[in-house]
């Protein structure tokens, strides 16, 4: 079995974080993981956003060939060691659909860069109006179609001065990816568009179809 060792000492602990709001949200959880050149990258579609979270994490040591391989997330939170700082690896699974298309390895240009302050006060902010303009709706109006109209409506507003959508705003600061003091980066590479902070990113496709209904968290 494959084992990973990570370079940095909490770098264990911040993937277990990670893998452990992936099944809050959504028990059978799966990742996409790809070794190589001293760094693994997890992806995962964090359930309800209809976004990609990319957690990179730099190796400790190498991997005798690049890996790449789907695993329940589950599994994968369950092989981690923190006290020696390495995970292992469980059998591969079926992956879903989304782990088929992933975001391109190069090629973004950075379109805009903000403070992780004004990121974090733009997620409230999609949060709060979200509330209030669901509190305001009738009691026999309040249906489920209702709600996602209006979910949809509020998370695919972009963020001003950017085309990135609101929802991938609200993922990064589900995720823990906005616990920066650094600025977060705004990239495209063709149909995609991309959130980078320090901690990790989150990625959309442009004209990638209807959500399935962002609720707040």
């Amino acid at each position: 079995m494959t084992r990973l060792s990570f370079a940095g000492p909490g770098d264990a602990a911040g993937l277990a974080a990670f893998l452990g709001r992936q099944l809050r949200w959504d028990k059978a959880a799966a990742v996409r993981l790809q070794a190589g050149d001293g760094v693994a990258a997890l992806f995962t579609r964090p359930a309800r956003f209809e976004v990609l979270a990319v957690l990179p994490v730099a190796l400790r040591e190498g991997v005798p060939e690049p890996l790449d391989r789907t695993v329940s997330a589950g599994e994968l939170l369950h092989g981690i060691d923190e006290q020696d700082g390495s995970v292992l690896l469980p059998g591969p699974v079926t992956g879903p659909p989304w782990a088929g298309l992933l975001p391109p390895r190069g090629g973004w240009e950075q379109r805009a860069e903000m403070p992780a302050s004004r990121l974090r006060e733009a997620a409230a902010a999609v949060v709060a109006e979200f509330k209030e303009r669901t509190e305001a709706l009738p009691a026999d109006g309040r249906t489920r179609s209702a709600v996602d109209a209006l979910a949809e409506e509020i998370w695919s507003r972009p963020l001003p001065g950017t085309q990135l959508p609101s929802r991938a705003v609200h993922a990064a600061h589900a995720l823990g990816f906005l616990r920066t003091q650094e600025p977060g980066l705004i990239l495209s590479a063709g149909s995609w568009l991309r959130l980078r902070t320090a901690p990790g990113s989150v990625a959309v496709r442009r004209g990638g179809g209807p959500s399935l209904g962002v609720m707040p968290l």
